[in-house]
């Protein structure tokens, strides 16, 4: 049997500067969060895993990882919030420094804009963290807020790099959150990608079928996730040309817009809705992680 060691490979998808591009060291991550031991298994091959269907093990992995390669200390979530897989999210990250530094000529100083933060706040940790950025990051839902803000509180190093601030207006992305002449170099989001709870639940139950996993079992993501975290009316779809249109608006507050794109199939009406506005310049960048293909669309109207 190849040991554990032998067995770790480079991940050669994932951006350079993704701390993740190696498989998870689990003696390293059971020594930084002791707990996650009790969810560690060996797998088929002898090396360490957890049971990825289960909300249990993903929270407690996701603490182990932020404490031992991130430095944070007392990260948790609300119960039933998006506990999100961190190498993914990193991703995104290292791709948006990557064109601000490309089209913005910026490495430093880089101020950005989270819309949707969330409870587990982990766009501004991974900015904060590898790159020293400054962010606000905005929510709709006051106990993300909260939470966010506990997470901020037992950390000094990210409090004071990162504000919260409540959207009081579902219906709005920028206004109500950008203060009068502030400027940003690019904003992120993270959209609710399906158009209801039924939509959200079938697709889940696929993805669980494809597993194999019971499909019997409770449709609850393996990553939790509140409604408004996870389905909008309308999809990521309405939702991202909606931002679009507000963004015009705001093209003098923030230098370059971006937000995650899941459906490929969903990048024509959104382009056309970008030309209908007149970006001046977009980009739609891929990111693999895993067996999985993801993207963001970025737009600029300098």
């Amino acid at each position: 049997m190849e040991t554990e060691e032998k067995r770790v490979s480079t991940k050669e998808n994932l951006h350079a500067n993704n701390k993740h591009r190696e498989a998870y060291d689990y003696k390293k991550l059971i020594k930084a969060y002791a707990e996650l031991n009790d969810y560690a298994r060996r797998n088929e091959f002898g090396s360490f895993s957890i049971n990825f269907s289960d909300n249990k093990s993903v929270l407690a992995l996701n603490k182990a990882i932020l404490i031992s390669d991130y430095g944070i200390k007392d990260w948790d979530i609300p119960k039933g919030y998006l506990c999100p897989p961190i190498p993914g999210r990193a991703e995104y990250i290292h791709h948006i420094a990557e064109l601000v530094e490309t089209e913005l000529g910026k490495k430093e100083d880089i101020k950005c804009l989270d819309i949707g933060v969330g409870a587990n706040c982990i766009y501004p940790i991974v900015g904060v963290v590898d790159y020293k950025w400054n962010f606000v990051g905005s929510d709709i839902d006051e106990k993300a807020i909260k939470s966010a803000q506990k997470i901020l509180n037992s950390n000094p190093n990210l409090k004071s790099n990162i504000e919260l601030r409540l959207q009081n207006n579902s219906h709005n992305f920028f206004k109500g959150v950008i203060n009068e002449g502030e400027k940003f170099d690019i904003s992120i989001c993270n959209p609710p990608f399906f158009t209801s709870q039924k939509d959200y639940e079938e697709a889940n139950l696929k993805k669980n079928q494809n597993l194999g996993l019971d499909t019997e079992a409770v449709v609850n993501s393996n990553f939790g996730g509140q409604d408004g975290e996870l389905w909008c009316l309308g999809g990521e779809k309405r939702f991202i040309k909606a931002m679009i249109k507000e963004s015009k608006k705001y093209s003098k507050n923030i230098s370059w817009f971006s937000c995650l794109v899941s459906n490929n199939d969903h990048l024509k009406q959104i382009n056309k809705t970008l030309e209908k506005y007149k970006a001046t310049k977009v980009k739609t960048i891929e990111m693999t992680v895993g067996h999985k293909i993801s993207r963001f669309i970025a737009w600029s109207f300098v």
